[in-house]
C-alpha cells in the first residue's frame, strides 16, 4: 500500500513495518531536523537505513540523542575534568556545556568517567568505544589525530595544541667572554676571511693608481689588515680612487653593517635579558641522542615517537601524574631518570605554570587540536562544531580559557631561553654575493692589464729579444705592480720625440732663412761697389 509517506507495509499482526518519524525543530517558518524516531530502536540521529540492519532496543537508556558523554581524566589536580562528590566539572564540561546551550534544541545527556582513576586510559580507546557503540559520544582532552578521525567525527577544535619538548632549564650566569657568544666560531672565522679577502681585494684594485696602498711590502701588508679590519667600524682612512674598488667597497660595508646591526641586537639581548639554557635544544637533540624521554601514559605520543621519529620504545616511559615526570626531569638520566618530556602544549603549559626549573625548548612540531567525538555521520557533530565557532566568536571560549589555564607562578616570567646565535646560514647570501662581486672585479681587472699590456709593451718586449713565457710573465707583473702614470710612459715618449723633431724642423727652417737674408744682403752689397 501506498500512503502519503510512501510505501506502507504491515505484519501479520497488523502492525506497522520499518516505522520511522522524523523529528523536528519548528523555527518560525523554518524547521530543522534534529533526528529520527524509530518504532525499531526509538530516537537517534542515524538514518533509518543503518538502524533497520540493528536489532530492536526499547531500554529507556537509548531514548536519548546523546546517551553518555564521556570524560577520560578524573585526576582532581588537573582542571580539563574535575570529579566532585556531586557533578564533574572542568575546562572541557564548561566547553562542551556552553556549546550545547547554544544549539536550537534541547539534547539530554549523562556524563559517565571514563578510566579507573589510577592510570590515564587512552584516547584512542574511548574514540574506539563510539565506534563499538558501547557510548554515544565522548567530551574531555581528546587530541584530533589521524587514526581517531577515522573512527568517528570531531568537532570543531575548542583548543589548539601541539608536541613540544619540555627539558630542565638553568640560568646561564655572564662572563669575561660573553661578547663572543653572540656568533658561532664558524661564523667568527668566515667573517675574518672575508675581511682579509677584501682588503686584498681592494689593495690590488687600487694598488697601480692610489698612493695610500704603495709603499714596501711591509707596509702595504699593514695596510690591508688595517684597512680591511678598519671597515668594521666604518673608520677606513684610505680612500678608493677605482671604479672597481669603490663597488667592491660598497658591496663590503652593505655586508658590514648587516652583521654588525645583527651582532648588536644579539649582545644587548644577551646582556640585559636573562638567559636559560639546557643541553637539550629541541626534538632534534632528543632524535639524535639516547636518552630516556618521558610521555603521559595513554597519549598518542608514543606511537608518534615511534611510528613518524623512529624513535625505539625502550627510551620511552610512561608516567601518570604530573609530579612523577617533574621528579624523573630533576633526576635526569644520569640518576635514572629522563632528558626530557614530550607532550601536549595544552598539558605543559598547564604543568609549567607552577614549575619554573623546566622549561618548552625548539619548537612545536606538530599541529593538532583537542574535539568532541560523535559517531560517523553525526549531525549533532556539525551543529556542535557551529556553536563552538559561534561560542569562539562572541569571546566565551577565552573567558573559560582564562578561569581554569590562566596560571603564573613562576618568578622570572621576562626569562627566556638562551638567544639563537647568529649562524653561517642566516648570512651565507650575503658572502657569496660579497664574494662573487670580488671574483668578477677581478676578472675585468685582469683583462684590463691584459689590453694595456698587449698595447704598450709587446713591442717592447719582442724588440728586447724577451720572448720566453717566463720573461713575459716577469715583465707583466713589472708592468702591474708600477705606477699608474708609468702606463702611458712609451706615448709620451713619443710625444716628446715628435715634439722634438718639431722643434728641430723650425730651428732649421729659422737656421735656412737666417742664412737666405744673408746672402741676399752680400748681393746686394758687392751690386752697390760695382
Amino acid at each position: 500500500m501506498k500512503g502519503v509517506t510512501g510505501n506502507v507495509r504491515f505484519t501479520s499482526d497488523r502492525n506497522l513495518i520499518h516505522t520511522a518519524y522524523e523529528v523536528i525543530n519548528v523555527i518560525g517558518t523554518d524547521y530543522r531536523r534534529i533526528g529520527y524516531w524509530f518504532s525499531h530502536s526509538g530516537l537517534s540521529i542515524l538514518l533509518p537505513e543503518t538502524l533497520w540492519a540493528k536489532p530492536p532496543n526499547r531500554s529507556s537508556a537509548s531514548q536519548n540523542i546523546t546517551r553518555r558523554c564521556l570524560a577520560w581524566t578524573n585526576d582532581t589536580k588537573t582542571p580539563w575534568m574535575v570529579r566532585g562528590p556531586d557533578a564533574i566539572t572542568g575546562y572541557c564540561i564548561d566547553v562542551f556545556t556552553a556549546a550545547l546551550n547554544l544549539l536550537l534544541y534541547a539534547v539530554p545527556y549523562k556524563l559517565i568517567p571514563f578510566g579507573d582513576d589510577r592510570t590515564n586510559p587512552s584516547g584512542t580507546e574511548l574514540v574506539r568505544s563510539i565506534t563499538a557503540g558501547v557510548f554515544d559520544a565522548a567530551i574531555g582532552d581528546i587530541a584530533i589525530i589521524t587514526n581517531r578521525t577515522k573512527m568517528a567525527d570531531f568537532t570543531q577544535p575548542y583548543i589548539e595544541s601541539g608536541l613540544v619538548v619540555v627539558a630542565p632549564v638553568r640560568r646561564k650566569k655572564s662572563h669575561a667572554w660573553a661578547f663572543l657568544r653572540p656568533v658561532t666560531l664558524r661564523m667568527w672565522a668566515v667573517t675574518a676571511i672575508f675581511f682579509v679577502l677584501v682588503g686584498t681585494v681592494i689593495w690590488i684594485l687600487e694598488h697601480r693608481m692610489n698612493d695610500d696602498f704603495r709603499g714596501p711590502p711591509r707596509r702595504q701588508v699593514v695596510t690591508i689588515l688595517w684597512f680591511s679590519f678598519s671597515t668594521w667600524f666604518f673608520a677606513h682612512r684610505e680612500n678608493t680612487v677605482s671604479a672597481l674598488g669603490r663597488i667592491i667597497l660598497i658591496i663590503w660595508l652593505f655586508v658590514v653593517l648587516i652583521i654588525n646591526s645583527s651582532y648588536t641586537a644579539s649582545l644587548t639581548s644577551i646582556l640585559t635579558v636573562q638567559q636559560l639554557t639546557s643541553p637539550i635544544e629541541g626534538i632534534e637533540t632528543l632524535v639524535s641522542t639516547t636518552n630516556p624521554i618521558v610521555y603521559q601514559q595513554g597519549s598518542f605520543t608514543r606511537n608518534y615517537l615511534i611510528d613518524e621519529l623512529k624513535i625505539h620504545a625502550s627510551r620511552l616511559v610512561p608516567l601518570n601524574s604530573p609530579e612523577e615526570s617533574a621528579k624523573a626531569l630533576e633526576d635526569g638520566p644520569h640518576k635514572g631518570g629522563v632528558a626530557a618530556m614530550v607532550d601536549d602544549r595544552a598539558y605543559i603549559e598547564l604543568f609549567l605554570s607552577t614549575r619554573c626549573e623546566f622549561s618548552i625548548v625548539g619548537q612545536e612540531f606538530t599541529k593538532d587540536g583537542w574535539g568532541f567525538a560523535f559517531p560517523r555521520d553525526s549531525h549533532l557533530a556539525v551543529d556542535m562544531s557551529t556553536a563552538l565557532l559561534k561560542f569562539s566568536e562572541n569571546g566565551g571560549l577565552q573567558r573559560i580559557h582564562d578561569k581554569w589555564l590562566l596560571r603564573r607562578a613562576c618568578s622570572y616570567q621576562g626569562a627566556k631561553m638562551e638567544v639563537d646565535r647568529l649562524r653561517l646560514k642566516s648570512f651565507w647570501g650575503l658572502f657569496v654575493i660579497c664574494g662573487l662581486a670580488c671574483l668578477i672585479a677581478l676578472f675585468v681587472y685582469f683583462l684590463k692589464m691584459v689590453r694595456q699590456f698587449s698595447r704598450h709593451y709587446s713591442k717592447e718586449v719582442e724588440s728586447s729579444g724577451q720572448s720566453s713565457r717566463s720573461a713575459r710573465i716577469q715583465t707583466f707583473l713589472s708592468f702591474v705592480d708600477e705606477k699608474e702614470e708609468v702606463k702611458n710612459r712609451s706615448k709620451r715618449r713619443q710625444m716628446e720625440r715628435a715634439s722634438n723633431r718639431t722643434e728641430d724642423g723650425s730651428i732649421s727652417c729659422s737656421n735656412k732663412r737666417n742664412t737666405s737674408e744673408l746672402a741676399s744682403s752680400k748681393s746686394l752689397g758687392s751690386s752697390s761697389e760695382v
